[in-house]
């Protein structure tokens, strides 16, 4: 199936409905104290960049970066449906989200998940994250595990960034 990552705003219909699914699921994993994702409108106030994957046209998983510009940038509302899982959509996205992080100049990405998301869990190892303790607002929480993730300079002729599966 085609892969398509293009950045979207998060109150457009589809970005609503992933972000509502991700919560759906989320929230009966975590007590009130351990979610740490972010509502639509406060994406759009702190100026995160969102985006939606597509397979074939449908909207089938998202993701988003918070910028600390010039330190680190955060990945946040990692999703994809589970009617599209196994297709390499969360491996893709997380390669989109490194690309843009290294064109802004950002060579440091770091994350939260949930110890119960065992499959996020999995593809942080596989792409190369590490654990970290809590960084920025972020508490000790025996509920999260925090990641973070050396990019390459892509300036640099021996950098090896993933290769992006859209143009935007």
């Amino acid at each position: 199936m085609p892969i398509t990552i293009s950045s979207e705003r998060p109150d457009t219909a589809d970005a609503r409905a992933l972000i509502t699914e991700l919560d759906a699921y989320l929230i009966p994993l975590y007590p009130p104290a351990s979610h740490h994702g972010y509502p639509v409108e406060k994406l759009i106030a702190e100026g995160v960049e969102f985006f939606v994957a597509r397979c074939e046209g449908a909207a089938a998983g998202c993701g988003a970066i918070k910028w600390y510009d010039p330190e680190y940038a955060e990945i946040k509302r990692m999703y994809v449906r589970p009617a599209f899982r196994g297709l390499g959509l969360g491996r893709a996205m997380i390669g989109h989200l490194e690309i843009r992080a290294a064109e802004r100049g950002i060579r440091v990405l770091r994350l939260e998940t949930g110890i119960c998301q065992l499959e996020a869990i999995g593809l942080y190892d596989r792409m190369g994250y590490k654990r970290i303790g809590p960084f920025g607002e972020y508490l000790p929480d025996p509920l999260s595990y925090f990641y973070e993730k050396q990019l390459p300079d892509p300036s640099r002729p021996s950098a090896t960034l993933p290769k992006s599966v859209t143009n935007n």
